[in-house]
């Protein structure tokens, strides 16, 4: 059974987190935000879908984290002729020259790791996208009816490119619900512009240093589900999730807006991605300000609108601030 922390050992962790995210800022500019939700989908231990326009550094942003932390780490890029096989592995037949006898080996793929970049995901078609399927969820691969365990802690961070550029498969619903986080990196600020350029356009930028384990986010995740949510909150979550489903009791913009909500997965991410954030700001009690900070990149990708709101350009994170102005605050946090 796992202990419950101390102010020291909280407030230990949290250091080698700051020091985590010093280690990042060394070869990314700025994204703060960004960063923060990174952390929070580790501590909660979930997969982050990572979205923006080619060469905001979404690549580099996930290499970096990999060299920071002391994991396993591979990348694999995405294309339209990539088989699921090159993603889970394959079955290679071997020969024993001492005695002739012919086997088959399960030859492991780039799954079988700690951290996968699975480096813009919509560029390959659906069949091979449905191939991470049962590792996100169950962390295993079945293969000749034989099931292979992924060695723990295992995330997935995948890239994405927005689906109107040439070359994109939407992703399957089943898929997107399997992501904690949708992760949006935007334009950096014209500070950060510039600093990018006087960064990258110099001598080479070593790779970070590893300043935390496997052991340590484990631990970190086990502290997270001991992290405090008050029955008003639960409440309130709840409430959320629900309001954001077209029906009788649904607001307004969700009647027009929305052709379908989140789900139960929904309300589950929200409190593990609050409890998560709670604690990674030294806090063993979630708030209600941790779950609105984080319903749009939880709510998101989760969230299937009509085409009424895009032909009034509505987006999912419209809804959602919606819902959350609707919504009256719990008694209590």
């Amino acid at each position: 059974m796992t202990q419950t922390p101390t102010e020291a050992d909280i407030a230990r962790k949290i250091e080698r987190l700051g020091q985590l995210r010093i280690a990042i800022g060394q070869a990314i500019v700025g994204q703060d935000e960004v960063v923060e939700q990174l952390l929070i989908a580790l501590l909660a231990g979930g997969h982050c879908l990572i979205e923006g326009v080619p060469g905001l550094g979404k690549t580099l942003l996930v290499r970096t984290l990999g060299q920071a932390l002391s994991l396993d780490f591979r990348r694999v890029q995405f294309t339209p002729d990539l088989m699921p096989s090159d993603i889970l592995g394959t079955e290679v037949l071997e020969e024993d020259h001492g005695t002739g006898h012919r086997h088959f080996r399960f030859q492991r793929g780039p799954v079988f790791t700690n951290l996968l970049l699975a480096d813009e995901l919509n560029r390959t078609p659906p069949k091979t996208q449905a191939a991470l399927l049962e590792a996100m969820q169950e962390h295993t691969v079945s293969y000749a009816g034989v099931t292979h365990a992924l060695s723990e802690p295992f995330f997935v961070l995948a890239t994405q490119n927005p689906l109107d550029q040439a070359g994109t498969y939407p992703l399957p619903e089943a898929q997107l619900d399997r992501f904690l986080l949708n992760i949006r990196v935007d334009y950096p600020t014209a500070a950060e512009e510039r600093a990018i350029l006087a960064l990258t356009t110099g001598g080479s930028v070593a790779p970070p240093a590893a300043v935390m384990t496997g052991a340590d986010i484990v631990e970190l995740q086990n502290w997270v589900r001991q992290v405090h949510v008050s029955d008003a909150l639960l409440t309130w979550i709840t409430a959320l999730v629900r309001s954001s489903r077209p029906g009788p009791e649904a607001p307004a913009a969700v009647q027009t807006l929305v052709r379908w909500g989140a789900g139960p997965r929904a309300g589950q991410a929200l409190v593990l991605a609050a409890k998560a954030r709670a604690l990674l700001q030294g806090r063993l009690s979630a708030a209600r300000a941790d779950v609105i900070a984080l319903a749009a990149p939880v709510m998101r990708h989760r969230i299937l609108l009509s085409f009424a709101a895009e032909a009034e350009r509505k987006t999912a994170d419209d809804v959602i601030a919606a819902l959350l102005a609707a919504l009256p605050a719990p008694s209590r946090d």
